[in-house]
């Protein structure tokens, strides 16, 4: 149901509004359950506009929620697609006003609408009023709140993972990065990240990254045109191994590989970051050997646990994963993978890329 900005979903697919009412704009709703009860803890998400099916960390969180409800670590869950950015504060107060107790919000876009709310709901703290906790996944935050929980996840970890893929997957020793604009701290963790990892896989391999500097702004994460004609460019310099990063921007890019791959019959891979972007791209993702992205599902079920209990999850990067290698790849290389993901969380490995460029 759309209604003013609004896409509601509800818990288990069931339809729990039994009345709705428009007034001014606002829905009136009877619900099912009662947020405002200290007994029921609730938890809500406000999605970007990619919305909850985007095989990514909408998709993620959501599934995150839903397993905490059939665990018992919360009662409730919903969820709100934003339709348009202009949307992102009325969304996130429909949850403020309903009284949830946990309000999550995905992206980097997000960020100021929930530090926005967040602000708004930290005077009813100070009067001893209920108010709700703001998770911000994926959103760095420059300053500290009560009510404000910072889930990030070390981009140049992903990007590492991806360059020691590509060294042994590249048979011209030459692999290209196609990022968004090195402007965006990031963007340059993931590419910089990606040239550290192939390096520490291979010394003797030459990795060319591009980055989006000097385009249109009003195509910032979006310029798949962009994309396609960097990666185009590094696979007529002979590179055989494609990483990207950076929304659509980035897809133009692994959707290039997959069309050379087919009109030449040069043998091309990719790999992605941020999504399942074998699973988004489906018939032009089918040279996505994997994609490296955050272990969403089980940080919203650590935070959801902690909250539930009373604690607050300390801020800071949450665990990576990859999805998996079809089976015309080795096993041993999973099994590597895994290995240098462990390496990585628990510092016996460093990427050596600064969290901000130089």
């Amino acid at each position: 149901m759309k209604v003013a900005g609004y896409k509601l979903r509800v818990t288990n697919y069931v339809l729990r509004f039994a009345c709705c009412v428009l007034m001014a704009g606002l829905v009136s709703c009877m619900r099912s359950q009662d947020c405002s009860s200290v007994e029921i803890f609730c938890a809500g998400l406000v999605t970007d506009t990619l919305g909850i099916d985007d095989n990514g960390m909408n998709r993620e969180i959501w599934a995150g929620l839903q397993e905490a409800v059939a665990g018992g670590i919360i009662d409730h869950a919903d969820f709100i697609e934003s339709v348009d950015a202009r949307d992102y504060d009325k969304n996130i107060a429909y949850f403020v006003e309903h009284e949830y107790d946990v309000i999550i919000t995905n992206g980097i876009g997000m960020r100021d609408a929930t530090i926005r709310a967040a602000d708004l709901s930290s005077r009813d703290l100070s009067t001893g009023e209920p108010a709700p906790v703001f998770i911000g996944m994926d959103q760095p935050f420059e300053e500290s709140r009560p009510n404000l929980i910072s889930i990030t996840f070390p981009e140049d970890q992903m990007g590492f993972v991806a360059g020691a893929l590509a060294a042994k997957l590249s048979e011209t020793g030459i692999v290209g990065g196609v990022c968004e604009t090195s402007g965006i701290d990031a963007m340059w963790r993931y590419c910089e990240g990606f040239r550290a990892g192939a390096e520490f896989t291979d010394p003797t391999i030459n990795v060319q990254v591009i980055y989006r500097e000097d385009e249109e702004r009003e195509k910032l994460f979006i310029d798949e045109e962009w994309g396609y004609a960097m990666a185009k460019r590094l696979i007529k310099r002979g590179a055989d191994v494609i990483f990207a990063a950076g929304g659509v921007t980035g897809q133009g890019a692994l959707q290039a590989v997959n069309d050379l791959s087919f009109e030449t019959g040069i043998r091309v891979y990719a790999v992605g970051a941020e999504q399942d972007q074998g699973a988004v791209l489906a018939g032009s993702g089918s040279r996505v050997v994997t994609s490296v992205l955050g272990s969403v599902r089980l940080e919203v079920q650590r935070a959801m646990r902690l909250l539930r209990e009373g604690e607050s999850p300390a801020p800071g990067s949450g665990q990576i994963t990859f999805m998996p290698l079809n089976e015309k790849f080795p096993e041993s290389w999973t099994r590597e993978l895994e290995i240098l993901l462990g390496q990585l969380q628990n510092g016996e490995v460093a990427t050596g890329v600064p969290a901000e460029k130089p």
